[in-house]
């Protein structure tokens, strides 16, 4: 976790303890001291260890690192390479009024000093080899703005965030040649990691400057709804009033601006659980907005009356210095737009973003408002991930760079996303032992890999969901499934495009199907799920039910038999027997006006129809039924692919309860 900041770095903790969670930072100092003895300022907060540990150096000023506690601070070497499924990532357990106890400690004591990084405790120690990621934040300054994410994000990155005090006057020019000097330091240090600065609406046009001043240094830029738009704002007309209003009134401003910038239902309901009654889930939420309001208070504190005006001018030469500079922009830019956002248009700023920018990923959050970052909804982390920019190195690995999901998200994915679908589906998994014995569950499945899971793509591909979550569930598995590279290219977007399904996809393990991802994944000893008849079979035309479409040439099984993986077939049934089929692709593309519509959706498209659209009419809804066979298959067996096709058969005497 250590990194080089040119001449002197040091790191070490101060914890400030609250009711219900601790909260502290890790603070970096830079400039001339040395390594052995660096002082670092704490926003002028005196904090006693019983230990005596740290001593100190005049009122307000800091401390001094002793030796003894410098023989007890030590970077760790048990550095972690690779996380679990399942693991703990504390999205939920951080609220909004953990904010404001942490602004609030960063206000209460006022230093004077110059704006300055901190790493935040919560973060821990990143993974072997993970990034640095550098918060830039909004009008508040405080660099807190990334709480509810900071465990999260500092499984995957290095955290980082700038703090900028109250009383601090530094012009945008300064700020910028600030975390100028930060990332190039950085990047000396390790030329061939990416850089990542998370800008939050100011912090946006921050990054987005800095980026266009340093377009050879690698960076990835998220920005969370970005000030670039700050002089379309509704609010223009108000702001120079805020000059002339009296002190005595200044105190109503923050009540104002924290409902004009944020939702607060959302940010109440960042720790209330989905399962829960609607009963107990509307006292839940009316009691964190019950208690958020006495909060809002602070927020005159953290932004005092001469401190808003002085951010309102600054907002505006940022936006300016940004927006004239767009075009010399290299970076790797995500744009997370909030629909209702009533500080700035931002829906409109990301379609213009994405049109100006090289190189711009846009996430759209239809039901948020400017303070996206601290109102419920989906991780941070999980956004970059599934929009495919979590990397290492120079370029994205979708089998090196994978992160498994989390609890809180295998949760969200599988209730939220999923959750009707699977509610009325439902799935029974079979396998069969190594004596032919089937029996009910996984257990047939081998636990260590590498694994080759060989199937039938039913229609749309539907089976996916009840299959994945079997094996995470039973298994505590990642299923790899190798997809159709379309799926990852994001010709399948939208202008504003939301956290779909195919976001999802990724995060869960798939990665474009190559004859490399297919290595690499073997060789990793993971489980991978292969449908030789790809999207074909998954957009089948009619009287197509349950029919394969494998190639003459089974490659995989000479790529299996190298790494001397279990190749292990299975049958699902269920799916092709929801829908009937009325209107397929053959019908369609004889009908004028949609075959145009159809042909021009598919000319950038790969050789199947992706856009296989079809008029169908429900069925009956069924569960789903899968059955794993004996995984000592030859290869000659697996090649003909009629177990597949058997498998419907067996599977329909087994479960005589299903139809």
């Amino acid at each position: 976790m250590a990194s080089c900041l040119g001449v002197g770095v040091s790191l070490f903790g101060a914890s400030v303890q609250k009711n219900r969670h601790s909260w502290g930072v890790r603070v970096r100092s830079e400039g001339g001291a040395s390594a052995d003895s660096v002082s670092a300022v704490v926003n002028g907060a005196s904090v006693v260890r019983e230990e005596g540990s740290w001593s100190s150096i005049d009122k307000g000023n800091g401390w001094l690192k002793s030796k003894a506690a410098e023989k007890k601070i030590k970077l760790k070497d048990d550095v972690p390479e690779k996380l679990e499924p399942f693991w703990d990532d504390g999205y939920g357990t951080v609220t909004v009024k953990d904010y404001f106890d942490a602004a609030k400690d960063f206000t209460q004591h006022p230093d004077g000093g110059p704006p300055r990084w901190f790493c935040p405790v919560a973060s821990g120690s990143p993974l072997k080899g993970s990034p640095i990621l550098l918060f830039l934040p909004g009008m508040d300054g405080t660099g807190c703005g990334l709480i509810l994410h900071h465990k999260a994000l500092g499984k995957a990155f290095e955290v980082r965030c700038l703090h900028i005090p109250v009383q601090d006057r530094t012009p945008f020019e300064g700020l910028v040649k600030l975390v100028e000097e930060t990332i190039r330091s950085e990047h000396a240090c390790s030329p061939n990691k990416p850089i990542y600065l998370v800008g939050d609406s100011f912090g946006g046009c921050l990054a987005l400057a800095v980026a266009s001043r340093n377009p050879k240094i690698d960076l990835v830029l998220i920005l969370s709804n970005p000030a670039t738009s700050f002089g379309r704002s509704q609010l223009q007309p108000l702001f120079p009033f805020l000059g002339a209003m009296p002190d005595v009134l200044h105190e109503t401003v923050p009540y104002v601006l924290s409902f004009i910038m944020g939702e607060p239902f959302k940010m109440a309901t960042v720790n209330v659980e989905s399962k829960l009654p609607p009963m107990q889930r509307f006292e839940k939420v009316s009691q964190n907005l019950t208690a958020l309001l006495p909060n809002l208070s602070d927020l005159a504190s953290i932004i005092p009356k001469d401190t808003l005006l002085w951010k309102l001018k600054l907002l505006k030469s940022a936006a300016a210095y940004a927006n004239s500079r767009l075009h010399a922009v290299n970076a790797e830019v995500l744009v997370l737009a909030s629909g209702k956002d009533n500080m700035v248009p931002s829906g409109d700023e990301s379609r213009r973003l994405r049109k100006s920018l090289q190189n711009c990923t846009v996430r759209y959050f239809k039901e948020n408002g400017h303070t996206l970052l601290l109102e419920d909804g989906i991780g941070l982390l999980t956004v970059i991930r599934g929009a495919q920019k979590y990397r290492r190195s120079r370029k994205h690995d979708a089998v090196l760079d994978y992160l498994p999901p989390s609890l809180a998200e295998y949760n969200y994915a599988f209730t939220q996303v999923t959750g009707l679908f699977h509610f009325l589906t439902g799935s029974t998994m079979f396998s069969t032992l190594g004596d032919g014995t089937v029996v009910k569950g996984l257990s047939g499945v081998p636990n260590e890999g590498p694994v080759l899971l060989v199937g039938y793509h039913n229609l749309l591909g539907l089976e996916l969901t009840p299959l994945v979550e079997g094996f995470l569930r039973e298994k505590g598995i990642v299923v790899r499934g190798v997809a159709h590279p379309e799926l990852f290219l994001g010709n399948l977007e939208s202008e504003s495009p939301e956290v779909s399904l195919i976001d999802w996809v990724k995060v869960f393990g798939a990665v474009p199907v190559t004859a490399n991802n297919l290595y690499k994944l073997l060789s990793q000893k993971a489980h991978v799920l292969l449908y030789p008849g790809g999207a074909r079979e998954a957009l089948h035309y009619k009287g197509e039910e349950y029919k394969l479409f494998w190639p003459n040439q089974q490659e995989f099984v000479r790529m299996a038999a190298r790494f001397g993986a279990t190749i292990v077939p299975f049958g699902a049934v269920g799916e092709d027997d929801i829908a009937q089929m009325l209107l397929d692709y053959n019908d369609l593309i004889k009908i004028p006006m949609v075959s145009d519509y159809i042909r021009e959706a598919n000319q950038n498209s790969a050789k199947v129809s992706w856009i296989q659209s079809f008029y169908s009419r429900l069925k009956n809804l069924r569960r789903f039924a899968f059955k794993y066979f004996y995984p000592n298959m030859s290869s000659r067996d697996l090649e003909g692919g009629h177990q597949l096709i058997h498998s419907y058969w067996k599977l329909s005497c087994l479960l005589d309860f299903y139809i």
